[in-house]
């Protein structure tokens, strides 16, 4: 056969695949603990010794990995004024796989680099006018970037006409640049693929090594994307592959992800259209939902949304410090296990709320989710749990006639219970055919 090793080197756990490139078939895997504190690559080789075990030639297959461990990718968007292009900025951002910690816009005084330092951002992302249109603002903040001796990498999309001269400025004064094409080069036209090619880039480039997660260079040269941005293109994959909308949450230990995949609508180009654009592939992140860390966040956002039975907060919220103080924690009964499930669907149903809403993405319209074919859950929480379980925390989502968004008409539920979407992510660029027959194998039904 020929094999290919992908791998997600995550948070808490390291998932190794075994993917056969020629019928697009999943022929192994396995998990270990990722080992942030040594050696990431301890974890990595472990779980890839795992799932190569008892394969020919295990030793010298190919490997296809991506990593949200140390925290993934932090990304700050600095754009010319919030309602659009910073906006627009914040959408690519998430697409491009990054958790947008900071978003500023307008002329950056002292008081705007003080907190764009405190955020602690991986990359930034600087945006600002259409082509042809404004252009002092994105050169005012590049030349305050250039003065403050910034060394954060940058990711120049802003406005065409001044970008050459802004590269060479900041280059001059030795800021890691990487110029791309504009992300709303247009009002209503927003241009992601670029910039979220040129943030992979600068990730791959500056940011897996600057996390100081493996010694030695090893660890850099084996990755490929960051772990969200693998999934988004398998969640394209997956779409492109059924022909039609789609969308995917990932209920994880600190966030909950919502993914979707929509088909675009000629409508949306008339009057009435986004002047920050659609994303027809997007992400949103939502920070305060999470099984262990955030756990707390979920019990506090559910009553919010009159999501909770009467008498149900404080035992709830009993769980989930529990589960906040201990992210290791492990469900030991039955009482535990409803617990977990019963955080997972409050999680998901409130992130896909406001996902659909537009509170998350900022559209205003929110995400027209009616007519998505299958809804994907993802996360440990689903993949470990029997299916019947996992069945009714996609059910609540399905179910949330009280949510403030249309449902679904016909939508399927389906579990990523073999973690495929990340490997069929990763397998895309080069092996297009297996990617799609995994995805369409374990998840199309």
């Amino acid at each position: 056969m020929n094999l290919a090793v992908c791998a997600d080197v995550g948070s808490t756990y390291t998932k190794a695949a075994v993917v056969d490139l020629d019928g697009g078939r999943l022929v192994g895997a396995a998990a270990a603990p990722t080992t942030v504190g040594t050696d990431v690559l301890h974890g990595l080789d472990a779980a890839v010794g795992a799932a190569t075990a008892g394969l020919a030639a295990g030793d010298h297959l190919p490997w296809y990995v991506c990593s949200s461990a140390g925290g993934g990718l932090r990304l700050a968007v600095i754009g010319y004024e919030p309602l659009v292009t910073a906006q627009a900025g914040r959408r690519v951002g998430l697409s491009a796989g990054a958790n947008v910690v900071h978003v500023a816009a307008g002329r950056l005084g002292q008081a705007d680099l003080t907190a764009l330092r405190a955020a602690r951002p991986d990359v930034v992302l600087l945006v600002g006018g259409t082509d042809g249109g404004d252009a002092d603002t994105l050169t005012h903040n590049a030349t305050r970037l250039a003065r403050a001796r910034w060394r954060v990498p940058v990711v120049l999309a802003g406005n065409a006409d001044v970008r050459d001269d802004l590269h060479a400025l900041l280059a001059a004064a030795k800021v890691p640049v990487t110029a791309a094409d504009n992300v709303l080069p247009r009002i209503g036209v927003l241009t992601p693929a670029p910039a979220r090619a040129a943030i992979r880039e600068v990730f791959l480039r500056h940011v897996i090594g600057g996390k100081k997660l493996s010694r030695g260079g090893r660890f850099a040269r084996l990755v490929r994307a960051a772990t969200p941005d693998a999934v988004l293109t398998g969640v394209e994959v997956l779409a492109d592959a059924l022909g039609g909308d789609l969308a995917v949450v990932d209920v994880g230990g600190a966030t909950t992800d919502v993914y979707s995949v929509l088909t675009p609508d000629e409508r949306d180009s008339g009057p009435s259209q986004e002047v920050a654009g659609t994303l027809w592939r997007a992400r949103t992140v939502e920070g305060d939902l999470g099984m262990r860390w955030s756990a707390p966040g979920v019990v506090r956002a559910a009553a919010e949304e009159r999501l909770l039975t009467a008498g149900e907060e404080d035992d709830l919220a009993a769980a989930a410090a529990v589960r906040a103080a201990d992210p290791g924690f492990l469900p030991a009964d039955d009482a535990d296990r409803a617990a977990d499930r019963r955080i997972a669907a409050l999680a998901a149903t409130v992130a896909l709320r406001r996902h659909a809403r537009g509170a998350a993405t900022g559209e205003r319209a929110g995400r027209d989710l009616r007519d998505i074919k299958v809804m994907v859950g993802s996360g440990g929480v689903l993949r470990h749990a029997a299916p019947a379980d996992a069945a009714g925390v996609l059910a609540a989502v399905l179910g949330d006639h009280a949510g403030g968004w249309p449902l679904p008409r016909a939508a399927r539920a389906v579990v990523d219970v073999d973690y495929v979407l990340a490997a069929g992510g990763l397998l895309a660029a080069d092996h297009p055919d297996a990617a799609a027959a995994l995805l369409r194998r374990h998840l199309a039904g």
